[in-house]
C-alpha cells in the first residue's frame, strides 16, 4: 500500500452521502477514498483517532474496540452532475436509483455501532 499524502485527520470522514445501506440504524458510518485494508495498523489508528476526535467514542481504547467490531465494506461513490454529495454506486457509476454518476471513486466504508 502506497503512503497516503492526506493528513491523518482527513483520511476518515463521517459518511453524509446517500445510497449506502446501513446494517444497523443506530450506527455511524465513516469512509475513506480508496479500497484499503482496515487491518493495516496505520489505517486503523487513523480511524480510531477520528472516532475519538468526533466524540463517537470516549477514548482511544474504546475507539480501537469499535473499529475491530465495525462492518467494513468497499464499493464506489460518485456525484450527480454538479452536486457535491457523494452517492454510493456500482463501479460503472450507476446508483441504486438508476442515476449515472460522475467522478467515480473507490471507497471503503466502516459502520460503527454507537
Amino acid at each position: 500500500m502506497a503512503k497516503d499524502a492526506r493528513p491523518g485527520q482527513e483520511l476518515w470522514i463521517e459518511w453524509d452521502g446517500s445510497g449506502y445501506s446501513f446494517q444497523n440504524s443506530d450506527s455511524v458510518v465513516y469512509y475513506t477514498v480508496e479500497h484499503i485494508d482496515i487491518e493495516n495498523e496505520l489505517v486503523k489508528r487513523a480511524l480510531a483517532s477520528a472516532l475519538q476526535r468526533d466524540g463517537v467514542c470516549d477514548g482511544l481504547g474504546d475507539a480501537f474496540k469499535a473499529v475491530d467490531k465495525g462492518i467494513v465494506s468497499s464499493g464506489w461513490a460518485g456525484v450527480l452532475e454538479a452536486d457535491f454529495e457523494l452517492i454510493a454506486c456500482d463501479e460503472l457509476g450507476e446508483s441504486d436509483y438508476g442515476d449515472i454518476l460522475e467522478n467515480i471513486q473507490p471507497v471503503t466504508w466502516v459502520e460503527i455501532d454507537k
